[in-house]
């Protein structure tokens, strides 16, 4: 491969970019609701240490997609059925932190081996499998659009309804439970939609790198940010930005959409790394110039 054929896998689709923009719209309103909806839910995964959970989560996802492709029903409920499986068992048997990572390591080489086992017993077309790992711009169909946003719906508003308990459970545990607060019912019902919101991203960006936008988004935002409302805000900012961005850069060319996703996801967390630890010394010149 030469810088010629690289250019053209980049920018080929160029000269008939409106065209092609027309047809992935179903991909951009889902990837829309995924930015916006998994940096919401990825302030809660950060607070709560659970940025692992997202990718035991994706593989157990992965597999249940994967059944369903071979057994010839929607991907979407295959791969919701896988989520909330997994979901709801590091939910009930991961309280602790240490045995949820245990539970997380366990589930992860399984779903990724029946996955595996799925989709080499498939005899379809490659690019449906291979879509399930990386991502495909044109996935999403007509049809699933609509599951893919009632769930993002769904998690939304479940969300809100859990905001202040799971938010007061998120940063103080001990004092959460001795105020009464029903903290093994927040943290299943929180775990349930997280397997919701994995389900969707898999199909955007691909089982192996939904981090890309349900972590990296808010562990940047909490790098220029500590307010109650300023951090949900930057992080569902930045996911929009990385899923609909990557999207709209993929399109230009023939490339699977979930490097141009994470490629934007981790240089937004670069620049505002750089602008915390800026600010860091700039806090910490003035408080020697004070003393």
């Amino acid at each position: 491969m030469n810088w010629n054929d690289i250019a053209d896998a980049m920018f080929g689709g160029l000269p008939y970019y409106g065209e092609i923009l027309g047809l992935v719209s179903n991909s951009l309103w889902a990837g829309a609701v995924l930015g916006l909806v998994g940096g919401l839910v990825g302030v809660f995964v950060m607070q709560r240490d659970m940025a692992f959970a997202v990718h035991g989560i994706s593989e157990l996802s992965f597999a249940g997609a994967a059944a369903a492709l071979l057994i010839g029903v929607d991907v979407v409920t295959g791969s919701i059925v896988g989520s909330i499986v997994a979901a709801a068992i590091i939910g009930l048997l991961g309280a602790k932190a240490r045995d949820r990572n245990s539970i997380i390591g366990v589930l992860m080489p399984f779903g990724l081996g029946l996955g595996i086992l799925f989709l080499s017993l498939y005899d379809g077309r490659s690019a449906s499998s291979f879509s399930l790992l990386t991502g495909q711009i044109v996935s999403v169909q007509t049809g699933q659009l609509g599951w893919l946003v009632a769930i993002g719906a769904v998690v939304l508003l479940g969300l809100l309804l859990i905001w202040r308990p799971l938010r007061f459970d998120s940063l103080d545990p001990q004092s959460a439970a001795a105020r009464g607060v029903p903290t093994t019912a927040v943290s299943l019902i929180f775990m349930l939609l997280l397997g919701l919101i994995v389900a969707v991203a898999v199909h955007i960006i691909g089982a192996l790198l939904v981090m890309a936008l349900l972590v990296t988004p808010a562990a940047a935002a909490m790098r220029v940010a500590s307010g109650p409302l300023s951090v949900p805000l930057l992080s569902a900012v930045f996911g929009f930005v990385s899923a609909v961005g990557g999207i709209l850069l993929a399109i230009m060319g023939t490339l699977p959409v979930s490097p141009y996703i994470t490629t934007i996801s981790f240089v937004i967390y670069l620049v505002c790394r750089g602008i915390g630890t800026r600010r860091g010394r700039v806090t910490r010149g003035s408080a020697v110039s004070a003393t």
